[in-house]
């Protein structure tokens, strides 16, 4: 019996674990309060260090692809022998970091000390989906929109720590990010236990006997094609996503300040609103693709987002706020269903599925901010994002990927 096989067996017979699943949430939250203090951080960086767009793209570059390109790496150890003592060990690295980000003196050792904040990251989603795995009894949607809730809302918390904290305590102020840390390891003191308990009762990894090549049938490689295709469109969705939340989340600020005549701290409103509707979009997107199929999710959620996403850079200031709120709504639905569709193709490897999916979400905003700073330096950021504003438009491919609800998976 596989490790999902018996997850699924155990979850059925406890039902959803509702205290499990918002305790691991809470982590999550902290987790990504933590990688926010960094965007929080530009503004400050850029007085003080007198940094350029290009280079808020390389520090972002340097948070999201530490994460991205580890988080398949340890989800696909985890799948093999999971660790709960990872989770804690994801919080460390994490607090190392932000500690470091307070009295970094330059460009170079920002750099130094982001990569340990990407790291923990890195290290604590794989098994932080697993545990989600564990909890979510039938409600698969409904439980990684909980936990990716927690995520999200982290991440919203950025332009209120530039508000609140930043502009008035400057690049000092992170280390009061550590606390988030311990607050983070007090909760896991709940939750490693039960995890431990889950995977002595259910969650064993059994190896398979591999099946040679030529011994698969045609229907099983017909069925890895579709799977392999499904994959790709996946990822490519992911990207597009990436990459216009990477628009707004690291240089939309810079755009209404520069083009709008806003101050730092007034900068900061479009962009919560954006990302706080996107946590409430992320829970209320999961409910609904338990109900209608997590394809037609992820396609109303990149096309529903394409109008609003053309209209955000011709739009007079009053109305940003509104049109942020609701692009952040429904960009955000289809988040949690693109991981739970990605488990659903690759069974029995769940922590490498959600690192990929994640990972690779992160590592595409990564490259996206480079790429996106490299034009505000060239062209100007209002050219930047009208460019941009096209990318949600990529959900027509939604309409491409195998299956409704569950898709079949090798």
């Amino acid at each position: 019996m596989s490790t999902s096989q018996s997850a699924r067996i155990g979850a059925a017979r406890t039902g959803t674990v509702y205290a499990i699943l918002i305790a691991i949430s809470v982590v999550h939250m902290l987790n990504d309060s933590m990688q926010s203090v960094i965007p929080a951080l530009y503004p400050i960086f850029q007085d003080t260090l007198s940094i350029s767009y290009t280079q808020i793209g390389w520090l972002t570059f340097a948070l999201q692809m530490t994460s991205s390109v580890m988080q398949p790496v340890v989800g696909l150890i985890s799948d093999r022998k999971p660790s709960p003592w990872l989770l804690p060990v994801g919080m460390v690295l994490s607090m190392i970091g932000i500690a470091g980000l307070a009295y970094a003196p330059n460009f170079w050792l920002l750099i130094f000390f982001i990569m340990f904040v990407g790291l923990g990251s890195a290290v604590f989603h794989p098994e932080g989906s697993r545990v989600v795995y564990f909890a979510a009894g039938g409600r698969r949607g409904y439980a990684q929109s909980i936990y990716q809730v927690g995520g999200n809302f982290g991440q919203s918390l950025a332009p209120l720590m530039t508000m609140f904290i930043f502009i008035p305590l400057g690049q000092d102020g992170a280390i009061w990010g550590t606390l988030l840390a311990v607050v983070g390891l007090l909760v896991l003191l709940k939750v490693v236990p039960w995890y431990s308990k889950q995977l002595q009762e259910h969650g064993k990894p059994v190896k398979k006997a591999p099946v040679p090549r030529g011994e698969l049938s045609l229907d099983a490689r017909r069925q890895k094609n579709v799977v392999a295709l499904a994959i790709t469109l996946l990822i490519t969705l992911v990207f597009a996503r990436s990459w216009y939340g990477a628009a707004i989340g690291t240089f939309y600020q810079f755009y209404l300040i520069h083009d709008y005549g806003l101050t730092s701290k007034e900068a900061q409103v479009p962009v919560y609103l954006f990302m706080f509707f996107g946590v409430v979009g992320t829970f209320f997107g999961g409910i609904i693709s338990d109900k209608i199929g997590t394809k037609r999710m992820m396609l109303l959620s990149l096309l529903g987002a394409a109008p609003f996403a053309l209209l955000m850079p011709h739009l007079p200031l009053i109305w940003m706020y509104p049109v942020a709120a609701l692009l952040g709504l429904i960009l955000q639905s289809g988040f949690s269903v693109s991981v739970v569709y990605a488990q659903e193709l690759m069974p029995g490897r769940v922590g490498m599925a959600s690192g990929l999916i994640t990972g690779f979400a992160f590592g595409m905003g990564a490259l996206g901010a480079v790429v996106l700073g490299r034009l505000g330096d060239l062209y100007g950021l209002q050219s930047m994002m009208l460019w941009t504003s096209v990318l949600p438009f990529a959900g027509l491919l939604a309409l491409f990927l195998p299956g409704g609800r569950q898709p079949k998976a090798v």
